[in-house]
């Protein structure tokens, strides 16, 4: 388990969490690779040139490479058609060399993304994002899990903070996190809210959170005010802002340097949930690898 400080508001390091898992994954692979002759495979799609997509898939292909996946990246013209598109996911289901498959988000506005995610063989869904994984998640079955929810899960048992009994207060619904987190709280006996943009008011709601969770992408969204004191707050938000020295910044959905004084626990932005979610792709990588060539 990793150490933590005892000050007030103790930091959740997903960074060093993530390195530990890729340590492990990588003695997995391994061991696995002398079985069954081959390295797991990763296919990485990217559509067109958006900076920040492009960071994050050079950072999951560094990661692969640590851990010793293969990398059999896509990066597409942002004017591909819908169907060119789907005939590669079509393609990378069939390659026997390719264990887990992502869709790197947001895509081109004239491309149907919902639909691109379904064409993802689930057992290839290294994103945890197709209905019938999400299925599996509903009825508590095994199955690959959303990257993100996973990490966040994934943290709080490394710091062994038990959820059962627990109120947590999920702010967000998306597919991507909200939902999904959701469920694998409950599924570990945590009572759940969920709160959005049409809650009335979201600060008396957060304030009966022993776990507040924070996945809108609104910078400082959540105040010191709105956390109660010993709360444990997860910021899954991933906002890029201007100081006014006029530098780029990243911050996350809370505002840290005020809930940091009140919460009992809190994960930073960057370094907490951003690396945990890397770190549960590879997992679901290898997941896949293993159960489909053994």
């Amino acid at each position: 388990m990793l150490s933590m400080s005892s000050e007030t508001g103790s930091l959740l390091n997903g960074k060093a969490l993530a390195k530990k898992i890729q340590g492990e994954l990588k003695k997995t692979v391994e061991t696995l690779q002398s079985q069954i002759g081959r390295p797991p495979g990763l296919a990485v799609i990217m559509v067109g040139d958006n900076p920040a997509s492009a960071v994050y898939v050079r950072n999951k292909e560094k990661s692969c490479a640590k851990v010793g996946i293969a990398s059999f990246g896509r990066h597409l013209p942002t004017e591909i058609s819908q169907a060119e598109v789907e005939a590669l996911i079509h393609q990378l289901n069939e390659d026997e060399r390719v264990d887990g498959i992502l869709v790197q988000l947001p895509l081109p506005a004239h491309l149907d993304t919902v639909s691109l995610l379904h064409a993802i063989a689930p057992d290839k869904d290294a994103d945890g994002l197709h209905p019938m994984n999400l299925g599996h998640l509903i009825r508590g079955e095994e199955g690959l899990r959303s990257c993100t929810p996973w990490g966040v899960m994934r943290l709080l048992e490394e710091y062994n903070l038990d959820v059962a009994g627990k109120h947590a207060v999920v702010v967000g619904r998306s597919i991507l996190v909200g939902k999904p987190l959701a469920l694998m709280l409950l599924e570990k006996n945590a009572t759940v809210s969920i709160a959005h943009s049409r809650t009335p008011d979201l600060g008396a709601m957060t304030r009966q959170g022993d776990i507040v969770i924070a996945a809108v992408g609104k910078p400082n969204l959540i105040t010191a005010e709105m956390v109660k004191p010993g709360a444990i707050a997860i910021d899954v938000g991933i906002n890029r802002i201007i100081t006014s020295e006029g530098a780029s910044k990243l911050v996350g959905d809370f505002d840290f340097e005020s809930v940091a004084q009140v919460s009992r626990y809190i994960t930073p932005v960057p370094g907490g949930v951003g690396p945990m979610t890397v770190a549960m792709l590879l997992q679901n990588t290898v997941l896949s690898y293993q159960k489909n060539n053994l």
